[in-house]
Parts: structure tokens; sequence; C-alpha cells
């Protein structure tokens, strides 16, 4: 896909992207970096299948719900409410800004430079960070053992 397919800058809306992943895209890689800004967006990769993005900063609220097989390498989040009804979300050497209730039923791998603002109800795997704000776990929803998160300096 060539860079015009990827981005098309939409002036008259104030720079905001239109991305292929908005409507569930699969299979592919993103470098978002090379575009030399943050990609500002609500919603993106809802529903996406098998994508890795990296070196990317992403700004927006609820990032990549009902993603499956979704990849962050050293990417930037921030927004409320990310990453979350995910299966087989992987996050490898990330950063978490103003990220709230994030992970909220997901399966989730996680390694997080730095802080993650809330935690909320993750379904499976191992979330590490730096530092965790809040840990909300319903017991009525998640068994609490069922995913893993440590602090790194506890680790």
């Amino acid at each position: 896909m060539s860079d015009k397919e990827l981005c098309k800058l939409n002036v008259s809306a104030g720079a905001n992207w239109y991305m292929p992943w908005q409507d569930g895209s699969a299979g592919s890689t993103y470098k978002l970096s090379k575009y030399k800004l943050p990609l500002d967006t609500k919603d993106a990769f809802w529903h996406t299948k098998n994508v890795t993005i990296e070196d990317s900063v992403i700004r927006g609220e609820y990032l990549a719900w009902y993603a499956e097989n979704i990849r962050f390498v050293r990417c930037k989040i921030i927004g409320t409410q990310p990453l979350c009804y995910a299966k087989g979300l992987i996050l490898e050497n990330c950063e978490m800004e103003g990220c709230d209730l994030s992970f909220e039923r997901s399966e989730v791998t996680a390694t997080i430079s730095g802080k993650i603002d809330s935690i909320k109800n993750p379904i499976s795997g191992s979330i590490i960070a730096d530092e965790i704000g809040e840990i909300i776990l319903e017991e009525e929803i998640v068994s609490p053992k069922a995913c893993r998160i440590m602090v790194r300096d506890s680790i």
C-alpha cells in the first residue's frame, strides 16, 4: 500500500487522518512515525485483526477495542480507556500517558515504561509497568489471579 493510499490529510477537518484500519483491516504492519505526526483519533484499530504498529504515537480514546492479535512495539499511547475487549493483545516496550481503565476484559501481555493510570478487569496474561495508579478487579467479572499485574521495582 502506498503512502498516498495509507494516509489522506483532510485539511478542512483540522488535520484529521483517515486510516484504513478504522474499519477493521487485517494483516498489516504500520510505522506511523514516518509521518512525523501523532495519530490523533477516536476508535482507531477497532475490530482490527493481525496488525502490528511500531514506533508510533497514538492519541485518542477507545483505542483498539475488540481487536484480535494486535501488537504495539515501542509506541506511546495517550488517552482514556485504551485496549479493551481485545484478544491476543501485545505491547512491547510501550509508554502510556493519561490511560485510565486500560485493558478491560482483554487478553494482554504488556511491558510498559512509566505509569499506567488505571487497569480494569483484564481477563488473562501479564502486565508489567514502572508504576500503576489503580488496579480495579471485580471478582464477579474476572478472576483476580488470571492476569499477573506487576510493578517493575517489586519484581
